[in-house]
């Protein structure tokens, strides 16, 4: 059966015009460079009055004559396998050898690497595989085509009857074959061909057998893999940052002598996030800045602590918000139940800790700039620096490297260190680190959130009505597109595509603004609403004397295709972006419970718990068990994961990622907690933020759905049911839900956690 891509992936993926695709000769004038145009925007039929002359060539893939395959992947790798993705998609149509394939970071060239999912050049959202699943594919089968081509006008015999197999094109009756090296030139002067067919998904060699190794596996292994942090320019200064003590404040005067003493101190200057120190190494810096004496300006300054954020929120739950979704009268519905369950969540700020400390390097010259980062934002830290240097944007050169993961961080740390090489006027190239403590204190941080959630039963225990209410602070505040009718669709999502057959239902948002820093986190939006809504079923369950499984059983049973979420979530870009219903729910939660054993009996002191979650584009199911022992302690034993993420690229690397989602969710729901004091950040270190370790890991298990849909998310939507499912389990062995986060700290006993 083919893999058949949907009308909007045709549309934007394959708005391929007869000679859209191009191909030439490689610097050198021997080779195959192949690419192809995309019209932009995405997800949109190309203008009526367009012109070759209009579009830009995407580059793709390049043949040498050695017969080595580059695959140019646009997408940053941070340690989830994007680029062995992406490259099997170009070689399992090209029906390349996987020996021969390499994978390059594309330059910074938005008109020729643009995310067909978000509009810009750029890794985020977990689009990577769904948008360049289709692109990257073509761009495989025209290669292919030309090479058969050029090898039946070598040998005068008719394409249709030539093979190729592992980087070899054959001729099985003649005899003939040669190497793709061989034909790569001669291909390279053929006309493109149009409407080359894609592989159905039974011929796959490379896709979905997970035998394939990883692009980025030995580097990763050996030392050989360069992160920022690992490159070494001749004459480069390292920088650190003296950053204000509370949000909000900026220097108002500082004395550099003590640090300008300092051996190896070469430049002390101010920029707009603090007081720079560069020295020849790290430690020399680290010391400069340690001897730095600055006085800030609070006058702007953050002063307040959680608690006193904590209060406000408290108060805006009792207050109607703004109108994230609609259905029904949930009012109405609530006054004539016979029952009402009603549960109030808190969640607290989160740092993203990043393996890899963010780290940038640039080296400035007076026409041009080069950034080395492992950042999905290429295009904004471009226009940014560009902006910043007054240069063409052309002039800024992103070469991107690994990322020890970046959660969006790394654009802001990019930005900082082009400020600081302009103010020392590109004397030397820069290295900018932040340090753990560094990391951890300046945010940004997943917000803090409260969820109140008020259902109502009827008498024969149906649910009947949602009011779910939900308060914390806009990431997107300053992106309009991410913005409906005054609702952060980020800060709601989960909530306002809650799949499940609810007849009245009423999501409502408060966006409070304060001076804490907040931004993306893995799983956003779905890893707060995932919990308030799975939790809150639970007690449902309980409240009507059902089994969980089987009221969600019930629940996902028909389709809720509510014309409300419809018209709230019109944009195709929003759909791609895996806010919409998807109809796969109701087999991963079936498969997740058959797969964990739901309804054996477990020993006293043990519980189970199920949770699900439809984000980016996929549906996941989490059963845990845990074990609670007398003195109120608990341990998180098993989680089984079941995901249905279309097609899996890489069975290994999908495995990979969910235990990766599962150990990330697991981290943040028993110890993450970032706490303000007065307007001071409490934590900075693992001591005090510590992070899951090896001995709390759970045994997991990983069951993906077959799928032929086109593929998307796996460690990221992998996240959002990790927590529900264990405070689930921990209700079913104690009958108390966890309703602040994180829970780990605390004790779990009979009625209270």
């Amino acid at each position: 059966m083919a893999v058949t891509p949907s009308r909007s992936e045709q549309r934007g993926a394959l708005a391929i015009s007869r000679r859209a695709l191009i191909a030439g000769a490689a610097v050198a004038g021997t080779g195959l460079v192949l690419g192809f145009r995309v019209f932009y925007p995405p997800y949109e039929d190309p203008p009526t009055d367009a012109h070759e002359d209009s579009q830009l060539a995407n580059a793709f893939l390049r043949i040498t004559p050695d017969g080595s395959v580059t695959v140019i992947s646009k997408h940053v790798e941070w340690g989830m396998g994007v680029h062995t993705a992406l490259a099997m998609l170009i070689a399992e149509e090209l029906d390349a050898d996987w020996s021969q394939v390499r994978v390059e970071s594309a330059p910074a060239a938005p008109e020729i690497y643009r995310n067909l999912a978000l509009g810009t050049q750029g890794t985020g959202g977990s689009t990577a595989a769904r948008e360049a699943f289709v692109q990257y594919r073509q761009a495989g089968a025209t290669a292919r085509a030309m090479l058969v081509e050029a090898a039946a006008r070598r040998w005068g015999v008719p394409a249709s009857e030539i093979e190729v197999e592992k980087s070899v094109v054959m001729h099985r009756s003649s005899g003939h074959s040669a190497g793709f090296g061989e034909l790569a030139t001669e291909a390279a002067r053929l006309r493109i061909p149009s409407d080359v067919p894609l592989k159905p998904a039974g011929r796959f060699t490379l896709i979905g057998t997970g035998g394939v190794r990883r692009i980025d596996g030995r580097p990763k292994t050996d030392g050989s893999a360069v992160f920022a942090i690992d490159v070494k320019l001749p004459g480069m200064l390292t920088a650190l940052v003296a950053r204000p003590p509370r949000f909000g404040a900026t220097v108002r005067a500082f004395d550099d002598s003590k640090a300008r003493k300092v051996p190896g101190v070469r430049h002390v200057v101010r920029v707009s996030t603090g007081v720079a120190v560069l020295a020849d190494t790290f430690w020399a810096a680290h010391r400069g800045r340690e001897a730095l004496e600055v006085r800030w300006d609070e006058s702007s300054a953050e002063r307040r602590g959680t608690d006193e954020i904590a209060a406000e929120y408290r108060a805006l739950l009792d207050q109607p918000g703004a109108v994230a979704r609609r259905d029904g009268d949930v009012f109405r519905a609530l006054d004539r139940a016979a029952r009402i369950v009603s549960a109030t969540y808190e969640f607290p700020y989160l740092a993203n800790a990043p393996m890899e400390p963010v780290t940038a390097v640039v080296r400035l010259e007076p026409d041009r700039c080069e950034i080395w980062v492992g950042d999905g934002g290429v295009e904004r830290v471009q226009e940014r620096a560009a902006a910043m240097l007054g240069l063409p944007r052309e002039r800024v050169f992103i070469h991107s490297v690994y990322a020890g993961g970046s959660f969006g961080r790394r654009t802001e740390s990019a930005v900082e260190a082009v400020e600081i090489a302009k103010a020392i006027g590109g004397a030397a190239p820069v290295r900018l680190i932040w340090t753990r403590e560094d990391d951890i204190r300046c945010g940004p941080f997943r917000p803090m959130f409260m969820h109140r959630v008020t259902a109502g039963l009827d008498a024969s225990g149906r649910l009947i009505a949602w009011h779910h209410r939900i308060v914390g602070q806009s990431i997107m505040a300053g992106a309009s597109e991410w913005l409906v009718n005054g609702v952060d669709l980020v800060s709601v999502a989960g909530a306002i595509n809650m799949p499940y057959d609810i007849p009245n239902i009423l999501v409502e948002l408060h966006s409070p603004t304060n001076g804490v820093p907040v931004g993306t986190w893995r799983g956003n939006g779905n890893n707060h609403t995932a919990y308030a809504i799975e939790c809150t079923l639970d007690e449902v369950a309980r409240a009507a004397r059902r089994e969980p499984v089987e009221l969600r059983r019930t629940l996902l049973a028909r389709d809720p295709a509510s014309k409300q979420i419809d018209e709230f979530a019109a944009p195709e870009w929003f759909r791609q972006a895996g806010f919409a219903r998807h109809p796969r729910d109701l087999r991963v939660v079936e498969l997740a419970a058959q797969r964990a054993g739901w309804g054996t009996p477990l020993a006293p002191g043990r519980g189970r718990g199920i949770a699900f979650q439809f984000s980016f584009g996929s549906s996941v199911a989490q059963v845990a068990e845990v074990t609670v022992r007398k003195d109120g302690s608990f341990s998180v034993d098993r989680i089984v994961c079941a995901i249905d993420c279309g097609i899996a690229i890489h069975p290994d690397i999908v495995r990979a990622q969910v235990e990766g989602g599962v150990g990330w969710g697991l981290s943040a729901a028993l110890h993450g907690e970032i706490t303000l004091r007065d307007g001071f950040v409490a934590q900075s270190n693992f001591h005090d933020y510590p992070v899951l370790r090896m001995n709390e890991m759970p045994k997991v298990e990983v069951h993906i759905v077959p799928s032929t849909d086109p593929p998307s998310a796996a460690g990221e939507a992998t996240v959002p049911p990790v927590a529900p499912a264990v405070a689930n389990a921990l209700f079913a062995a104690t009958g108390a839900h966890p309703y602040t986060l994180p829970f780990g700290r605390r004790r779990a006993r009979a009625g209270t956690i």
